[in-house]
C-alpha cells in the first residue's frame, strides 16, 4: 500500500512539473504576498475578536459553569493571557476564509485550468467542516468531559481548575476536533492529484477504521467503549464522504466525462 501511494505521488508531481508555471523567484515572492495578505487578514481578525473578548470568554468558560464551577486564577498574568489566546484562537477563526483563500491562490498555478473551479466549494467546505468538527466539541465533547473528568473521576477531591489548564485543554478538544473534520478535504486534495481513488479507500477501509478508533481515544474524555465509539461515528461518516469525493474529482473519472 505504502509503496503504491508513493508512486502515485511521483507520478502527480513529475506529471504537473511540466505544466507551465513561474520560477523559483516568482513562488517565492508569490509566497511572501501570501503571507503578508493572510497576517493582515489574521490582525483584522484579532480585532474583531479582541472587541468580542467578553462574550467569547464568557462561551468558553459556560462547559465548566454548567457544573456549578469557575476557573482559578492562580498567576497574576492568568486572566490578560485568557485574553489574549482567547482573542488570537477566534481571530484565526474569523479570518479563516481569508486566509485560505490565500493558500488556494499560492497552489492554483499547479492547478490544471478545469481544476480551480473546486475554488468556492473548498473554500466552504473547509471552513463549514472546521465550523462542524468545534461545534461538535463545544456541544457535546466538552460538557460531557466536565461530567465525566469533574463530577465523576473528581467527585472525592476540591476542585480549583485553573484557567491556563482549562484554556489548554478546550482548544485541545476544539481544535483538534476541528481539525479531525477535515478529512474530507485531504481525502479531495489527494483524490485530484490522483494520489488516491474511491477504489483504493474502500479497500483499505480497515486501516482507516484503525487510524480513526485511534485518534477517538485520543481526544474522547469517555474512557468507555461506548464513548469512543460515539466519537469515531463522525469521523467514519466523513470518511465515506471522502470515499464520494474521491470517486467524482478524481482525474480517471473526469477524463472519462470529457470522452462523453
Amino acid at each position: 500500500m505504502e509503496v503504491d501511494l508513493i508512486d502515485r505521488a511521483k507520478a502527480s508531481v513529475q506529471d504537473r512539473a511540466e505544466l507551465p508555471g513561474m520560477s523559483l523567484m516568482e513562488h517565492l515572492e508569490e509566497l511572501r504576498k501570501r503571507l503578508v495578505h493572510s497576517i493582515l487578514w489574521l490582525i483584522v481578525g484579532c480585532a474583531i475578536a479582541g472587541i468580542l473578548t467578553t462574550k467569547l470568554t464568557g462561551l468558553i468558560q459556560r462547559p465548566l459553569n454548567q457544573i456549578g464551577l469557575k476557573l482559578t486564577q492562580v498567576h497574576p498574568t492568568d486572566a490578560i493571557n485568557f485574553d489574549i489566546k482567547t482573542a488570537l484562537v477566534f481571530g484565526a477563526i474569523f479570518a479563516s476564509p481569508f486566509i485560505l483563500y490565500q493558500v488556494w491562490l499560492f497552489i492554483s498555478p499547479g492547478m490544471y485550468a478545469n481544476e480551480k473551479k473546486y475554488v468556492w466549494p473548498f473554500m466552504s467546505a473547509t471552513v463549514g467542516l472546521f465550523l462542524a468538527g468545534a461545534w461538535f466539541g463545544y456541544r457535546y465533547v466538552l460538557p460531557q468531559a466536565m461530567v465525566v473528568l469533574v463530577q465523576g473521576f473528581g467527585k472525592n477531591f476540591n476542585h480549583m481548575i485553573g484557567i491556563e489548564e482549562y484554556t489548554g485543554f478546550f482548544l485541545a478538544v476544539i481544535l483538534g476536533l476541528g481539525i479531525t473534520f477535515e478529512l474530507p478535504i485531504l481525502i479531495f486534495f489527494l483524490s485530484l492529484f490522483g494520489i488516491v481513488d474511491a477504489k483504493f479507500l474502500l479497500k483499505n477501509f480497515r486501516y482507516a477504521i484503525m487510524i480513526i478508533f485511534l485518534v477517538a481515544a485520543v481526544i474522547c474524555p469517555d474512557p468507555s467503549p461506548i464513548g469512543m465509539t460515539i466519537f469515531a461515528s463522525p469521523m467514519l461518516v466523513l470518511y465515506f464522504v471522502g470515499v464520494a469525493i474521491a470517486y467524482y474529482v478524481h482525474p480517471s473519472r473526469r477524463n472519462k466525462l470529457k470522452t462523453v
